[in-house]
């Protein structure tokens, strides 16, 4: 084993801790979305396609940011695109509170846009350093561990988001219609606030995070620059757009995130469109049931890594996914919501998975692809727009959800592809 090597298996509890926390960390920033998009879509009367131009502002900052982060990996090392990631997202999350005060939609596409940017320098760095912090055999199964704590944020985003910014009143556009205009501009006022303080105190959170990993000694790994003798960034990226791994793993990425985020994204709109007289409370109680399904498979499929291949279980978890979503469209009711519901169990070891087995025996060049795969999680901008659309030309909600059934097609074939190149 190389020095290098050697190096990055040791790693103390603390820093350890320190970087699985991002998984939590990012998990609340990005569920806080899926309650975001039903308030804005009350306090700014917006269609769903309009609605779901968050998660389109959102995930395009990964989009955009990723290569940025690699090139900044390569000079600086994974500790410190952390650093860089976290105060990224404090800052973004700290606009909330002008936004608010200015009751601007685009104002807060801008600093949803400064928050996804800081994650897209926090999944470059930290999914392929736990991926390294260890044996390359069981990096799937390691990295499914620590995303394990990803839903856990997730699930508090959601509780955090129905509590202090769901007001739990419904307003139809008719009934807005028909309000005074100080009644109008009191309304939107109010709404507008409720985003402030739970945005006010994760910027506040994420910064004493910074601190804490800036003062902590981490192994040479996470804080030394690491790349091969005589080749530069173009060299690493283009050996990797040559890998016809990696290249259909980012393939995967981009369909599988775009059906995670446009479930979650609709499933508050589904229920109450589904089950008519569900309130939106309820409807995200749905939505917290989902990311506790997603959070037990997670530790499930690590738990079955320990005796299945991953990619044969990636293939059945997939097909698994597709299939409850055609059952969500063709039902409806409490049955189609259910099996919705369930689908979140299914998607748990996807993108780690995918990402890890993508990754494998890379070495140096593990940067420049994990930046590829974090572009991929653009999917999430681009899914979301075209569920709302859908929905908004058929009519319902439900006929949305073919969508995401089609994206787990395609990581059925990336799983069958990669176990053939495997084997």
């Amino acid at each position: 084993m190389s020095d290098t090597g050697r190096r990055s298996a040791v790693a103390g509890p603390l820093p350890l801790a320190l970087i699985v926390a991002l998984f939590f960390l990012w998990g609340v920033a990005n569920n806080l979305n899926d309650v975001l998009i039903a308030h804005f879509k009350k306090l700014f009367t917006l269609g769903d396609f309009q609605a779901g131009l968050v998660q389109s502002a959102f995930y395009l900052g990964y989009f955009c940011l990723a290569i940025p982060a690699a090139l900044f990996m390569r000079s600086y090392g994974y500790r410190a695109a952390v650093l860089l990631g976290l105060c990224l997202y404090a800052s973004g999350a700290l606009l909330f509170w002008p936004a608010a005060g200015a009751q601007s939609y685009p104002f807060f596409l801008v600093a949803l846009f400064v928050i996804a940017s800081g994650l897209a320098f926090l999944e470059t760095s930290a999914n392929p350093l736990i991926a390294r912090l260890g044996s390359q055999d069981t990096a799937s199964r390691r990295l499914n561990l620590a995303q394990a704590f990803n839903p856990l944020g997730s699930i508090a985003g959601v509780v955090l988001g129905s509590r202090f910014i769901l007001s739990g009143v419904s307003v139809t556009p008719e009934q807005m219609a028909a309000m005074t205009p100080d009644a109008l501009t009191t309304f939107r006022a109010t709404e507008a606030a409720a985003v402030q303080m739970p945005y006010l105190l994760i910027g506040l959170g994420v910064l004493l995070w910074a601190l804490l990993i800036r003062f902590t000694p981490f192994p040479a790994i996470a804080t030394e620059r690491e790349v091969e003798e005589g080749v530069g960034a173009a060299q690493d990226f283009g050996s990797v757009l040559r890998n016809p791994r990696v290249i259909t793993g980012v393939a995967a990425q981009f369909f599988y995130v775009g059906a995670q985020v446009g479930i979650w994204s609709f499933l508050i709109r589904y229920a109450e469109v589904a089950v008519p007289g569900t309130t939106e409370h309820q409807a995200a109680g749905y939505l917290t049931l989902s990311l506790m399904l997603f959070m037990v498979g997670r530790f499930a499929g690590a738990a079955l890594m320990s005796r299945l291949s991953p990619l044969p279980l990636l293939a059945g978890f997939a097909a698994m996914a597709g299939l409850l979503c055609v059952a969500a469209t063709l039902t409806g009711g409490m049955m189609g919501l259910g099996a919705l519901v369930a689908s979140s169990f299914f998607m748990s070891i996807m993108y780690p998975t995918i990402f890890a087995e993508s990754v494998h025996g890379l070495g140096p060049r593990t940067k420049s692809a994990s930046a590829l795969l974090v572009m991929a999680i653009v999917g999430g901008a681009v899914f979301p727009a075209i569920m709302g659309y859908v929905s908004d030309v058929s009519g319902s909600i439900l006929n949305a959800m073919l969508v995401p059934a089609l994206c787990f097609a395609v990581v059925v074939l990336f799983a069958l592809r990669a176990r053939r190149a495997t084997a």
